[in-house]
């Protein structure tokens, strides 16, 4: 383990300190210091494994997916609100497989993640030696739906690549 192994665990120590916090549901000294202390217990017992990547973002590109992404969760949310009221025919969905171009789990997780986020869509599955997510999808009535929400996962894959270039040389130079 070298000397900075402790440093770079300071922002997922102060991560679980402050979810630990929030749990209980007030500030407090004392749930500080016991946070700090099962954040610690947590990352001896369950060490995460080491990033190998670089921390590069291009901020522009960043920008870019964040405005993506709330976009999405603004039109997603009134698309389900919109299918949630509507009197009719029972609501509509698939499960559908998206395979993604890269096979880096960072890039896996960080799209899985985003696609989680928007409401109307949930991970059921993904396969990270093939780079394909499975995705429960409201509101799909035919092939033509599913091939438009398999377009907006590769955009949004597109878009994290581009924000976070230093993320996708872990399994594509292998």
């Amino acid at each position: 383990m070298s000397r900075l192994a402790p440093r770079r665990q300071l922002p997922v120590i102060a991560w679980l300190t402050l979810v630990w916090v929030l749990l209980w549901g007030t500030w407090s000294w004392a749930n500080l210091l016991s946070g700090i202390l099962v954040s610690l217990i947590v990352l001896a017992v369950l060490p995460l494994p080491a990033v190998t990547e670089g921390r590069r973002v291009r901020p522009l590109a960043l920008l870019r997916l964040i405005a993506y992404v709330a976009r999405d969760l603004v039109v997603s949310s009134v698309e389900v609100s919109r299918l949630a009221l509507s009197p009719g025919p029972r609501v509509t969905s698939a499960v559908l497989a998206v395979r993604l171009q890269t096979r880096s789990d960072l890039i896996l997780t960080v799209v899985a993640e985003a696609l989680s986020l928007v409401p109307g869509s949930v991970i059921v599955e993904i396969d990270s030696p093939t780079g394909t997510l499975y995705v429960h999808v409201l509101g799909v009535r035919d092939a033509e739906g599913a091939e438009r929400f398999r377009a907006r996962a590769l955009h949004l894959e597109h878009l994290i690549r581009r924000a976070l270039p230093a993320m996708t040389r872990e399994k594509e130079a292998a």
